[in-house]
């Protein structure tokens, strides 16, 4: 999980930031992307793929990197936005507002996926990243517990679709309410639901 920050710190870049998201796949709420900055040679064995944490070791975590991290930045894109641009770009832009709420500045970064960010700032893409760069799967942590929370507040406001359980994915129930209810104000008009 260190190899790629260890061999870009070889080459001299001294903040490297990993970037992932969450949020791509839901019927309902925004795009979620976080940058965080480790300490240069940072080691957390307990840190990986949030998809792979139970939500209460991610929620530990969160307040761990909190902790621990240089920087942490975040971007938040709206149902409205993505329906207005897709969710590819809708991504990408909350990932280059992350970074661009670094502060230091990276110098190097990498992203989870296949996509580089619009940013003039040196940076490789990791397939799996979240699984191979210790970075990603920090930012990947940071992205799901703070879309999670935005979720928990629509919850609130929405109560009869569940965002607390289901935190805008497609669940069965989801779907239910979507028809019996109509879609609300959070729910990405672009998205078909099944």
């Amino acid at each position: 999980m260190h190899e790629f920050e260890l061999r870009t710190s070889r080459r001299g870049f001294e903040a490297i930031a990993g970037v992932d998201e969450a949020g791509r796949g839901p019927l309902a709420g925004p795009v979620v992307a976080a940058a965080v900055i480790l300490p240069s040679g940072y080691i957390n064995g307990e840190i990986r793929d949030s998809k792979k944490l139970t939500p209460r070791k991610r929620e530990n975590l969160y307040k761990i990197i909190g902790d621990d991290a240089i920087s942490i930045g975040l971007g938040v894109i709206e149902s409205s936005a993505i329906d207005r641009i897709n969710i590819l770009q809708a991504t990408l832009a909350a990932m280059k507002v992350a970074v661009s709420n670094l502060s230091p500045q990276p110098d190097y970064i990498f992203i989870d996926g296949i996509n580089n960010i619009n940013i003039p700032i040196p940076q490789e893409t990791i397939i799996r990243g979240d699984s191979l760069s210790v970075s990603v799967a920090a930012a990947s942590i940071i992205a799901k517990v703070s879309r999670d929370q935005i979720m928990d507040r629509y919850h609130v406001l929405y109560p009869q679709y569940n965002f607390l359980k289901n935190k805008g994915y497609g669940t069965k129930e989801h779907r239910e309410a979507v028809k019996e209810y109509g879609r609300c104000k959070i729910h990405r008009r672009s998205f078909r639901i099944k």
